[in-house]
């Protein structure tokens, strides 16, 4: 008893071979492995072993705070998050410092940015070393304002980066807070703007676009515009007059615009020579048993064209049932495409993350049981997928012909070779970043700085 420390549920640790001063631990008893916060992650040899070396900010919502970090590679495992993601982690052998006490734990690699803590002090690193009073916190003490500004806070303000606005509606969404904090650890001057409190004036010689309270938004280099489907048609006016101010859009009005109209989407990638599933439309309900036949009949899809994330999205599994719900969404005047189900993808399909004309991430989703949509926001899951050249052509294919430089790309694999479902022009980055445990963030930052060749 005498030989264990005893802690809190919450409490300050240190890694002393990573260069770790100190960082906030979640204790979890519950939790059989611990993990902590890593960006960046490569693999590489150091004296015929294999190593890794990533990135971590060990204090949370502080992105400018960074520590390099590299230590010998133990494993490669799938853990099941809190979140219930299963994603493929690195494992890492390396020295914790708690209570005055060091010893070796193994700890997983993964992006806990949507997290409370970077550290989670999970049951194997505490066996036989550690009591735990999940009623108490901070029980080894904490450090103070200015020891964490002396570890981390030292910042180069010599060099000027550039000034970026986010054009989002939610803050708190893991992806707005990943992107405005990739572009501080970038070194530039980050703003949220939300579209609701966004206003122009349309003139020849001072077009302007304000902020609520009047602040006017014309200094900027460069906007990220993610739109929700909701607020397209105001939020690619807004993007339009930065553009028109010769503010750099990472993705344009146009190509946004383009990309929320479903139909016209699949026309111009099928010009582009980019295979879909077989796909067809009518305005009339008079025309629905030819519609299924054109098909290839039930079990078929119907999609409504102005549906996001799965929703508006269903599927006939008999003749029947198509007529009925093809029928009841033309009684309602709404816009729908019918299209083949490829039965053989078994529930999954493939995300392909595009930046800048190239491939930087790729997961699978593969639905719910039960469920035939795989999308995340569905209760689908996440896991890295080794894609292949053909998928990777298309991808990079479909986002060229709809012009973005940045786009979430749905392929399914099916009997006739890889099929391209949709193109994203606001794709979320949770599931693909805690899949792949990339930085996708930092690479829409780069093509950023690509545009102004800035260093």
């Amino acid at each position: 008893m005498l030989d264990k420390v005893i802690v809190g549920s919450e409490e300050w640790c240190s890694f002393p071979t990573l260069g770790i001063p100190t960082i906030k631990a979640r204790v979890d008893s519950g939790a059989k492995t611990s993990a902590i916060h890593a960006l960046n992650i490569v693999t590489f040899e150091k004296d015929s072993e294999n190593w890794v070396k990533f990135d971590i900010n060990p204090i949370q919502n502080n992105a400018k705070a960074i520590i390099h970090c590299e230590a010998p590679l133990v494993d490669k495992r799938v853990v099941k998050s809190s979140s219930g993601f299963r994603e493929q982690r690195y494992v890492i052998k390396t020295k914790l410092e708690i209570g005055g006490k060091t010893w070796e734990i193994e700890v997983t690699l993964t992006n806990r940015d949507s997290m409370g803590f970077r550290m989670l002090l999970g049951r194997e690193a505490m066996s036989g070393r550690v009591l735990v009073d999940p009623e108490q916190r901070y029980l080894l003490g904490q450090p103070t304002t200015e020891k964490l500004k002396e570890y981390y806070y030292a910042t180069n303000e010599s060099k000027k980066g550039l000034k970026i606005g986010l054009l989002a509606s939610n803050p708190e969404l893991y992806s707005n807070k990943r992107i405005l904090e990739a572009g501080e650890l970038r070194g530039h001057e980050m703003h949220f703007l939300n579209l609701k409190y966004c206003y122009m004036k349309l003139d020849a010689d001072t077009p302007e676009i304000h902020y609520r309270g009047g602040k006017v938004l014309n200094d900027f280099d460069a906007v990220i515009p993610r739109i929700r489907p909701s607020m397209t048609y105001y939020g690619c006016a807004l993007t339009r007059q930065f553009e028109a101010l010769k503010v750099f859009a990472l993705n344009n009005a146009s190509a946004i615009t383009q990309s929320r109209d479903k139909l016209f989407s699949l026309q111009l990638l099928l010009n582009n020579g980019v295979d879909i599933p077989t796909t067809g439309f009518a305005n009339s309900p008079l025309d629905t048993d030819d519609l299924i036949k054109m098909v290839g009949g039930s079990p078929l899809i119907v999609k409504l064209l102005e549906g996001t994330q799965g929703k508006g999205v269903v599927l006939a599994e008999t003749k029947k049932a198509a007529e009925s719900v093809i029928n009841a969404f033309k009684s309602l005047n709404a816009n729908i495409l019918v299209q083949e189900f490829i039965k053989e993808a078994n529930g999954k399909d493939l995300r392909l993350f595009v930046v800048d004309g190239k491939v930087v991430a790729a997961m699978q989703r593969e639905a719910a049981p039960g469920e035939f949509r795989a999308n995340i926001h569905m209760g689908g899951t996440a896991s890295v997928v080794k894609i292949t050249a053909e998928e990777k052509k298309i991808a990079i294919k479909a986002a060229k012909a709809m012009n973005l430089k940045v786009a979430g790309v749905d392929i399914i694999r099916s009997s006739k070779g890889p099929l391209l479902l949709e193109v994203n022009s606001s794709p979320g980055l949770e599931g693909i970043e805690g899949a792949t445990q990339k930085d996708i963030a930092g690479e829409m930052i780069k093509a950023i700085e690509k545009n102004f060749k800035w260093k």
